[in-house]
């Protein structure tokens, strides 16, 4: 037996069911501990972490090493609210109608790369079905890019924000149903889940008000009845999958929270009735603060929106912020999500800023990018932590975010699932 056990350690140190690497970390957030830790080393074998320990750990002959100890390191970051198959431009609203499904494929391969290499080594894309594509593509090692937790087409509503035609000439409009996403019933929501299933995306996201960038007057008042709302939670549960309700106005939130789903995204006219209800109900908030100030700037660039689209965003944008401080104060689980394609990917740090400048501590804002999105997300068995066991993403920033939140955006280290893709040595 005692040779077995040598014969075992052995394995496992040199790395025969993968490669074994340690990694020296100067300051290690872990996304657990309140506090960082000092000089700790990780060790990855394969795709996974096997081990974390305090100080500089000799490795055995043979053994890599990278050298963290003058960075931060933490867990790989996760945004919760990403559309990583688009980004914004002027010609956003004609594009559509110039350019092939392949073309947006292509530019999707460097906007998942950007992402990547800016940090964030798990997204929840909740809108898109090329997305569904990117994801396979990634997860089958033909291009660089987060782990996408794929949403495919939103759900909506008749002339609902997602409905994919609002905007276009009458002849054009046509009347897309449940397999294009849009529904006007709860037999129709019932079909789109099912569809989105026989599809293969991972989770399913819905317009439960009227949004900023659609084509369409209204930005905020609510779009499905709550039995609708209700038909689309209960089939999803069946199909094992969680229900992301964008939702800008207080009636929508409150119909999509007591029909149960997981998280409301943007929330900016929550009002108190929505609050008590989601800690009631346990809902996670994505507030895309950054998605708020982005469309707001843009929407001062003439011609940059269409005319419906304008008074929405200088309305709605400013006020996210603002929502945000006063559900983190109240108590409001959070988890970070920018909304990232309304503004340019890689750009995803901002968030933190914004987050730490309307009141949250730098730590916390680091939690919800990490142990609460993993959490909201389903997958906090995988990643969301360095702790054993866990895959072995992981980053390093240059300099400390707990003194200057800022150097979240100064990303020199990411590795996925063991494998290095950014280093200041590379």
């Amino acid at each position: 037996m005692k040779k077995l056990f040598t014969l075992l350690f052995s394995i496992v140190s040199y790395g025969a069911f993968g490669q074994t690497t340690y990694l020296y970390c100067g300051k290690l957030i872990d996304g657990l501990s309140a506090t960082a830790q000092q000089e700790v080393t990780i060790v990855v074998d394969g795709n996974k972490i096997i081990e974390v320990q305090k100080g500089y750990q000799t490795p055995p002959s043979g053994v890599a090493v990278i050298d963290l100890k003058k960075n931060t390191v933490m867990p790989g970051l996760i945004d919760s609210h990403v559309h990583i198959t688009s980004e914004t431009s002027k010609n956003r609203y004609t594009e559509g109608f110039t350019l092939n499904t392949e073309d947006f494929a292509f530019r999707s391969v460097g906007y998942a790369e950007r992402t990547l290499l800016a940090g964030f080594t798990t997204v929840r894309d909740l809108g898109g079905s090329i997305a569904l594509g990117l994801r396979n593509a990634i997860n089958g090692g033909y291009i660089k890019g987060p782990r996408i937790i794929a949403a495919g087409k939103i759900i909506s509503t008749t002339g609902g924000h997602g409905d994919p035609t609002n905007g276009y000439n009458h002849e054009l409009m046509g009347d897309p149903d449940a397999k294009d996403g849009v529904i006007n019933s709860p037999d129709e929501a019932r079909k789109a889940v099912r569809q989105h299933y026989k599809e293969g995306v991972d989770v399913i996201k819905i317009t439960a008000t009227g949004g900023v960038l659609s084509n369409a007057k209204d930005g905020a008042g609510a779009q499905f009845t709550e039995d609708e709302i209700k038909a689309i939670v209960s089939t999803a549960k069946d199909y094992g999958f969680k229900v992301a309700a964008h939702a800008h106005g207080a009636e929508g939130m409150k119909r999509a929270i007591r029909a149960g789903v997981t998280s409301i995204e943007h929330g900016t006219f929550m009002d108190d009735e929505v609050i008590r209800l989601m800690k009631q109900y346990g809902t996670y908030y994505v507030p895309t603060i950054t998605a708020g100030k982005s469309t707001a700037d843009s929407a001062k660039i003439p011609g940059y929106y269409p005319p419906l689209v304008v008074p929405k965003a200088l309305e709605t944008g400013p006020k996210i912020q603002a929502t945000f401080t006063k559900a983190y104060k109240a108590g409001v689980k959070i988890a970070f999500g920018t909304d990232a394609g309304v503004y340019a990917h890689g750009k995803n740090y901002k968030e933190f800023e914004y987050m730490v400048e309307a009141g949250m501590p730098p730590m916390e804002s680091i939690k919800a990018a990490t142990v609460s999105a993993a959490d909201l997300l389903g997958v906090s068995d995988k990643v969301g932590s360095i702790e054993k066991g866990k895959l072995a993403d992981i980053i390093a920033v240059d300099g400390d975010p707990l003194q200057d939140i800022k150097v979240m955006g100064k990303v020199q280290f990411v590795m996925k699932e063991g494998k290095v893709y950014k280093s200041v040595s590379l």
